[in-house]
């Protein structure tokens, strides 16, 4: 709004230099760009994102297996962490020792992180599998991959907003640059005779 108030303003004024007029319409382009540019730069990303995430996610589910393990012993718990609130999450969770088998049928047995606090010989949990019962990690879902895709749009968005402000930024100080050369060079011109009397005459 400024930038268009800017315009309206400097279009018929005697004192409206060139510069003024052109920074006007470059404030006024920022402005436009900011609000269509970004938004759909953000759209164009978050959904090209969204829709590969959501592949993966489609294809992690097809490829990973929850399958049903077997506590054998319990492991020594790992060196103590120093960060309180990792130390307070891994206490849910115990490195046991365990039977399991895959979805092929082929038996594993190996060290394993349980989501049990205090394991006992003989109890149960969730690991996720391979086809062939090799461990992997619980595949993504579909909540955690938009979420992942917004932020990516919203990044993007953002950045574009940067690259906008940052090149209208670059353009200002430039043409402030050569303003203030042709002031030195006027001011050349004008100072062997500044404020002598007659001067011009």
């Amino acid at each position: 709004m400024r930038a268009i108030g800017g315009l309206w303003r400097w279009r018929h004024n005697p004192l409206r230099r060139t510069t003024d007029l052109i920074e006007a319409w470059l404030a006024l382009a920022a402005v436009l760009l900011v609000l269509g540019a970004a938004p759909l730069v953000g759209a164009v990303v978050g959904g090209a994102a969204q829709r590969a995430l959501q592949q993966s996610v489609r294809e992690q589910r097809q490829a990973r297996h929850p399958v049903v393990a077997t506590v054998v012993g319990r492991l020594d718990r790992s060196p103590l962490d120093p960060d309180p609130e990792t130390s307070s999450a891994r206490n849910a969770h115990s490195r046991v020792l365990a039977d399991w088998t895959g979805p092929d049928g082929t038996a594993r047995h190996g060290a394993v992180t349980a989501d049990l606090r205090t394991p006992h010989r003989g109890d149960h949990f969730t690991v996720w599998t391979d086809r062939h019962g090799r461990l992997a990690a619980r595949p993504l879902d579909s909540a955690t991959a938009t979420t992942h895709a917004f932020l990516a749009g919203f990044g993007a968005a953002a950045l574009t907003v940067g690259l906008v402000e940052g090149g209208r930024r670059l353009i200002m100080w430039r043409m402030t640059l050569r303003r203030y050369a042709r002031w030195d060079r006027a001011w050349d011109r004008a100072g062997p005779d500044w404020g002598r009397t007659g001067t011009g005459s």
